[in-house]
């Protein structure tokens, strides 16, 4: 009964053929086609799929050739794709430090990561975003010492929370207690604008 079960079950399924060199190139075609991509998640994508599948065509896959072929047509712009996934990222409230991991991880290079970090102001308004998102700091509500957010000073176990959750986000331990101590959100604004936006 179990063997029935077993090809009851597999019977609708196709069995992935193994890929050969047209193949390969098909398939990295449909993914750039699909999905904004750097030439390292291509390339991992690819020897993935190799895994997964196996390999009847002749010789060893050449991968990185393939991958190359990719970026000289211009279907991957690795300069293109850490830009815009850095400033969906900052947008998003992380820091430079996040972003950097990210596109680390995305294999782009450390020159592309660090024009992908933005500007000490672009930084800056990262962790306003961040804060205002997550009610840290200025925008947050009850954590304040009595009651008084004129006075912008929160209780300090709180206060290190918002730290460790901003350094988490990436952010600067300078950068993320600037936020935090911030007074107001005015004041919080007033720090991102005195930033050099280089």
């Amino acid at each position: 009964m179990d063997d029935q079960g077993e090809t009851g079950r597999n019977r609708g399924r196709k069995v992935a053929r193994p890929l050969d060199q047209a193949r390969l190139d098909e398939m990295a075609l449909g993914y750039v086609a699909r999905f904004a991509t750097s030439s390292g998640r291509l390339g991992d994508y690819l020897k993935r799929k190799i895994r997964e599948r196996g390999w009847e065509g002749a010789g060893t896959p050449d991968v990185p050739a393939l991958v190359e072929r990719m970026v000289a047509r211009g279907y991957v712009d690795d300069a293109g794709f850490a830009l815009a996934r850095g400033a969906g990222l900052m947008r998003r409230g992380f820091g430079a430090r996040r972003i950097a991991q990210t596109l680390g991880r995305d294999g782009i290079d450390a020159p592309l990561v660090a024009q992908a970090s933005g500007s000490e102001r672009e930084r800056r308004a990262a962790a306003l975003a961040f804060a205002q998102r997550r009610r840290l700091g200025p925008f947050g509500t009850g954590s304040h010492e009595n009651g008084d957010k004129r006075q912008g000073r929160i209780d300090p176990a709180t206060r290190a929370r918002q730290v460790a959750a901003m350094v988490r986000a990436g952010h600067p331990f300078a950068a993320a207690s600037a936020m935090i101590d911030a007074a107001d959100s005015d004041a919080a604004q007033e720090w991102v604008d005195e930033a050099d936006d280089s």
